[in-house]
């Protein structure tokens, strides 16, 4: 199996792979993770494959950032290219990319999403074909430093505004016993997808709505969402660092595993990592629900819903080969082994149940309702024009955490730009 990168030349729309010969006698190429324990995960997945099967797989590798990712498989799928057979796609790209991909259902037969979360399989069911099996699933939790909550008398917060004062309090009072690089709380802050999820469920969790509801109404120009977006704003610069504005995942969980930060909004993968030996905070993290937006009624605990699935392009030169490598990836056995090495969340409810996962990532049992009743982005609503109501509404959250508008002006204006996109799109 040969780790094959992938040159983008996206300024000329062109995107082709760096060749050593061996990419050709492969039987299939695959995209399935980009850096890290994501990518050595689908390596040694993989390399079952190969082990059982007797076929070679090329695995390719693609930007760490899901909008670059996305604009590159657009850039080769709509040249029709065969370079990559089998392609990990986000929850939110079925609608998007369904006319290049094949129907699972089809190849795998009408029980193909048997056994898997029926809202994912309905997610990655576009016009009655299946376009993406269920691999991983997803969503946000807060991770936090049990010790120093224990150290100064805190439990988990129940809120945004317990954080935030637990948060305070906390960075305060270990700075002042000598550690000067404690922080707070750490998120993804900068302007990318990733941020359309952490400010989704910021307003989410205040009551203030989903930006566009399942009916396609733009809902995001209210006082609750205003109030949620100049609440992460007042976070900057006080419990967060001024660098948060630019921090995807990986840059916060640098931080929380060096033990500089008391929370931490991340995915459920952070867990393994966090536990790891060398990590600063092993055997000292928490991981429990987000907090809830306040005490009113419209108030609750909301997580976006992420994870990611397996397509096989319609441009493949061998389809059947990478059907039955998906089916495999997808399978009960590999997703067991990718819940327990890297507290990957399974999309087979039955796993929720074994003892070895549970062992393996208690979290998994306690937040079972968080991952099933998971806030979505609104994809499946706006279609094709999703790329551009998330990247608007990423682009105003962060102009609202760096200062230059405010919570009011920034939905106001969100709402007017969203109305145009709807006119032309959705």
């Amino acid at each position: 199996m040969l780790k094959t990168p992938l040159i983008t030349a996206i300024a000329l729309g062109s995107a082709v792979l760096a060749g050593t010969g061996h990419a050709q006698a492969a039987d299939l190429t695959i995209s399935c993770g980009a850096v890290g324990a994501e990518l050595t995960l689908c390596e040694e997945g993989v390399r079952a494959w190969e082990e059982k099967t007797g076929h070679e797989v090329d695995i390719v590798s693609t930007p760490n950032s899901s909008t670059e990712r996305l604009s590159l498989y657009q850039q080769i799928l709509s040249a029709n290219s065969s370079d990559i057979d089998v392609m990990q796609i986000d929850v939110v790209w079925p609608g998007l990319l369904a006319n290049h991909l094949l129907d699972l259902r089809e190849a795998l037969g009408d029980e193909a999403g048997k056994g898997h979360f029926r809202a994912i399989v309905e997610n990655n069911t576009v016009d009655g074909r299946l376009v993406a099996m269920p691999w991983f699933t997803d969503a946000g939790v807060l991770y936090y430093r049990k010790d120093l909550l224990e150290k100064y008398g805190f439990e988990a917060p129940a809120t945004w505004a317990e954080l935030t004062e637990i948060a305070r309090e906390i960075k305060a009072a270990e700075r002042e016993a000598g550690n000067e690089r404690m922080h707070g709380f750490v998120f993804q802050g900068r302007a990318y997808e990733g941020l359309t999820v952490n400010a989704l469920e910021w307003v989410a969790s205040h009551g203030g709505g989903t930006v566009v509801e399942p009916d396609g109404e733009i809902s995001i120009n209210n006082p609750r969402a205003a109030a949620a977006l100049d609440l992460a704003a007042s976070w900057v610069g006080d419990i967060a660092p001024d660098g948060v504005l630019n921090y995807t995942e990986e840059e916060a969980r640098g931080v929380f595993q060096g033990g500089n930060a008391v929370f931490m909004r991340n995915w459920p993968y952070a867990w393994s990592l966090a536990q790891s030996e060398g990590s600063e905070v092993r055997d000292k993290v928490g991981v429990t629900q987000l907090p809830a937006g306040g005490d009113g009624g419209e108030s609750r605990s909301a997580a976006g819903l992420g994870g990611w699935n397996l397509a096989v392009s319609r441009y493949s030169e061998n389809p059947e080969l990478a059907v039955d490598l998906v089916a495999f990836l997808t399978g009960h056995d590999e997703q067991k082994r990718r819940a327990i090495a890297g507290a990957y969340n399974p999309t087979l409810e039955a796993l929720y149940q074994d003892e070895e996962v549970l062992e393996a990532v208690p979290f998994f049992g306690e937040l079972y309702d968080t991952f099933v009743n998971a806030v979505a982005r609104p994809s499946a609503v706006t279609g094709d024009a999703y790329g551009r109501v998330s990247n608007a509404f990423f682009s105003a959250s962060h102009d609202v955490l760096s200062g230059s508008r405010s919570g009011e002006q920034a939905v106001a204006d969100l709402e007017r730009e969203l109305s145009r996109v709807k006119r032309r799109n959705w």
